[in-house]
């Protein structure tokens, strides 16, 4: 028998902060899935492997018969590194017209297994750690398998240049890559949490201390259960988990 699981979508821009909120989740106890780590993984798949080479030409193929996903990017955003997945012949959204049914069968697969591992007394907390939880299907289920709800990490545009800036990112390339992405305003239109992540790491463990006791102390409930976060109207403003709640 299948025992509930609380599935919740994690998205957070370029340098948010949104890898940092996944791993302190995993520490308190939360099963982390790694979304972008399944679109690698699908690329193994002899129909999804398949599929690509017939959409983007022996070329994205290494010596041993994989999928070179080095060769695979330099095709997918030739001359448009920051490419507009809504632009007309868009070769990402090519791409992710291939790997992202792939990418969410084996999500549905996994999260299956979950729930049949959890024990009766559990309300267990799944994690989607998600680039492009806005911008794409991705961990959107059928039959309310998927996520239920979503938690959005965001900073200031200032602080996330300044932690790009560390990692050896120049700021024009910064400044391209998060107005690619979707914006504040998208993902705080489908947030039911909001992290804001604008200090030290002290402050960030804080804030998700008192995430994941919301997330583990809030019952899953029928209307949770049956509604779709991203698609529904009228949906209420994101509880925001800061030191002042």
């Amino acid at each position: 028998m299948s025992r509930p699981i609380r599935v919740v979508g994690l998205c957070g821009g370029i340098g948010a902060g949104k890898s940092t909120v996944a791993a302190l989740l995993a520490e308190r106890g939360a099963t982390v899935i790694d979304v972008d780590a399944l679109g690698r993984h699908v690329l193994t798949e002899d129909d999804v492997r398949a599929a690509v080479v017939a959409e983007f030409g022996d070329g994205v193929l290494a010596d041993d018969g994989s999928i070179d996903r080095g060769s695979l990017a330099a095709e997918v955003f030739a001359g448009a590194p920051h490419l507009d997945r809504n632009a007309t012949g868009s070769r990402l959204a090519d791409l992710e017209a291939i790997s992202h049914p792939a990418i969410n069968r084996e999500l549905d697969r996994r999260l299956t297994r979950l729930r049949d591992r959890t024990g009766p007394a559990d309300d267990h907390l799944v994690v989607l750690d998600m680039a492009v939880l806005v911008e794409s299907d991705l961990g959107r289920l059928p039959d309310g398998r998927g996520y239920r709800e979503v938690v959005v990490v965001e900073a200031d545009r200032e602080v996330r240049l300044e932690r790009l800036a560390g990692r050896g990112m120049t700021a024009a390339d910064a400044s391209a890559r998060m107005d690619a992405q979707a914006g504040d305003a998208d993902r705080r239109a489908v947030a039911d949490h909001l992290v804001v992540n604008n200090g030290d790491e002290a402050e960030l463990a804080a804030e998700v201390d008192r995430l994941h006791r919301l997330l583990t102390s809030d019952p899953l409930t029928s209307d949770r259960a049956t509604s779709d976060p991203v698609t529904s109207g009228g949906r209420p403003a994101p509880v925001r988990c800061t030191p002042d709640d």
